[in-house]
């Protein structure tokens, strides 16, 4: 089958054979959020993701990721798994409660890239958040999703629980109309971000986005956001779970997605983790990521808000954590603690900390 002779349609019908729910296509012409994205750079709305600032042009640009760039294939799959929360057990974001979905789609966007190849010829290079290219643009111009208020995307079918993927190719396939943005009057991402992230509609300063706050940032979490920050441990699904647009959500077909007991855990019992017990418990979890050191930060500001005298013995023994980060917030969430606690609550620890004989 020729490049010429292979038809978009078949492109999707395979997406769905691949397991994608979605699929559309458009052209691989420069973004249309280029100037938005260069202006937000100039704020320095990016904080510490120096990589986003690197050759915006080309990020904006896909012709400038794959030379001969004709399309864009834009792929989503569907995340969403229910989920219940429990006192004392911090929360993750939903898209992080089981395998990786980095793992997931590099599966599925390496078998598509060969069947393209085998089907058409040409050049083709997939990405799944990992590569210089502004995804939510270029899905909302594939027709798949529309890019809201909060600058998630969204699907009227599926809600806010979506991967999205690309992949550049060479290949001159019939294009997708643009999505319809369907977010009327509604604000309610806007109102319920606890930081106030989501500064106008469209518009993230991820700087105070609890996401990056608990992902992205290497070092201290900023004292005057740790109380915003709630019991949220890796991410945050606040303006994803008030989305109207949610009501008609479906469970996920990938069951590698589910929660895991790795992320149904009290908090205390995530500070006793070694740096190879933590390894081994998040091998296939994008928590993995952020290392020991940033997990346990989390869980620290976590503790520090919603924890009881309980967690203190824990947090103690982390004042010789050969961390300095992990030191510094164990630090914080027991004075938190400390601050919170009755008389029959020191009491009840005095044997453990006498320090509070003549409190």
């Amino acid at each position: 089958m020729s490049a010429t002779s292979l038809q978009a349609d078949q492109v999707k019908q395979f997406a769905v054979a691949l397991g994608f729910d979605l699929c559309g296509i458009t052209t691989a012409d420069i973004a249309a959020q280029s100037d938005y994205y260069r202006k937000w750079l100039e704020k320095e709305h990016h904080g510490e993701m120096q990589w986003l600032a690197r050759d915006p042009l080309r990020r904006s640009d896909p012709r400038m990721v794959l030379y001969g760039a004709r399309s864009v294939i834009c792929v989503a799959l569907n995340y969403y798994h229910p989920r219940s929360d429990h006192p004392g057990r911090g929360r993750i974001a939903s898209y992080a409660l089981g395998r990786d979905y980095h793992l997931l789609f590099e599966e599925k966007l390496a078998a598509f890239r060969e069947w393209l190849t085998q089907q058409a010829g040409g050049q083709h290079k997939v990405y799944v958040d990992t590569g210089p290219l502004l995804e939510k643009s270029l899905a909302a111009r594939a027709g798949i999703t529309w890019q809201a208020k909060s600058t998630i995307n969204i699907h009227p079918k599926f809600g806010t629980w979506l991967f999205l993927g690309e992949i550049l190719t060479t290949l001159e396939l019939s294009p997708d109309r643009p999505a319809n943005d369907h977010c009327g009057t509604c604000s309610r991402c806007i109102d319920a971000c606890p930081t106030q992230a989501i500064t106008a509609p469209y518009q993230l300063d991820a700087r105070r986005c609890i996401a990056y706050l608990t992902l992205e940032l290497k070092g201290s979490i900023p004292l005057e956001l740790r109380p915003l920050i709630g019991d949220k441990i890796y991410g945050c699904d606040d303006c994803l779970e008030v989305c109207p647009w949610n009501r008609f959500a479906k469970t996920s077909r990938e069951t590698t997605l589910a929660p895991t007991e790795a992320t149904n855990r009290d908090l205390r019992d995530y500070l006793s983790l070694t740096r190879e017990q933590f390894k081994n418990l998040f091998s296939e979890s994008p928590i993995l990521r952020i290392k020991r050191r940033g997990f346990l930060r989390n869980v620290c500001v976590a503790l520090g808000n919603i924890g009881t005298a309980d967690d203190l013995p824990a947090l103690h023994r982390l004042h010789n954590d050969e961390e300095p980060l992990i030191r510094e917030h164990a630090a914080w969430a027991i004075e938190q603690i400390e601050k919170r606690l009755t008389p029959k609550d020191k009491h009840s620890i005095f044997p453990f900390f006498p320090n509070f004989a003549d409190s």
